[in-house]
């Protein structure tokens, strides 16, 4: 298909199109004559994935890249490439680690008996988050979190779940950002209505 066809079916225009090709997240189409190139149904796949980084999810175009790169160089294994989604990607700027706090990651890790890498960026996020929740005189300790990581458990067989039967590298690679990166905000919204309703059966003026 031309640009201007690409353009159409997936919503992005031929600038933004072609900008994404000098940045290096979008492959340039294959050359058919002076100025002209032709491209394909992966060009589409990549170009609706690399909107939903940005425009949904917004990642900045460098951690995009990073992550768009990461995943199409390693898509033979689900593991790595879950693992190369959650690493490319900081889920908040680093800080120093409090030693308290990282203490009782490890420890709610080992009652889970998970095997997470030491320099994975959630060990941090979740130190710093409780950091700053003792900071505002609200702290929480492993003890507290291991329901939560319960909960998480699951809903990680239910992640990891989806992988199965997925063969095709591109499918595997697009999937795993899906559930890594694109589906975040509506496990966030679904936690939100839940709370909604409890509320409501919990304090609802009889």
């Amino acid at each position: 298909m031309r640009i201007s066809e690409l353009s159409r079916r997936s919503g992005v225009s031929v600038a933004t199109i072609k900008y994404y090709i000098r940045e290096d997240l979008l492959p340039a189409g294959r050359p058919t004559a002076t100025n002209q190139a032709e491209y394909d149904e992966l060009h589409l796949r990549r170009l609706r994935l690399i909107r939903a980084l940005i425009g949904v999810r917004g990642l900045s175009v460098n951690t995009t890249r990073t992550v768009l790169h990461a995943l199409l160089e390693h898509t033979s294994e689900q593991h790595q490439l879950l693992g190369l989604a959650l690493g490319a990607i900081r889920l908040t700027d680093e800080s120093e680690d409090d030693t308290a706090e990282v203490t009782e990651v490890d420890i709610l890790i080992q009652k889970m008996g998970w095997e997470v890498h030491e320099s994975a960026p959630a060990r941090a996020v979740l130190a710093d988050t409780l950091a700053s929740l003792r900071d505002l005189g609200a702290p929480l300790d492993s003890k507290t979190l291991l329901p939560y990581a319960k909960l998480a458990g699951r809903m990680a067989v239910l992640d990891l779940n989806q992988l199965e039967g997925v063969t095709d590298p591109f499918d595997l690679a697009e999937r795993a950002v899906l559930l890594t990166v694109l589906l975040e905000p509506a496990l966030l919204a679904l936690r939100r209505l839940a709370q909604e309703h409890e509320s409501a059966q919990r304090y609802r003026a009889g």
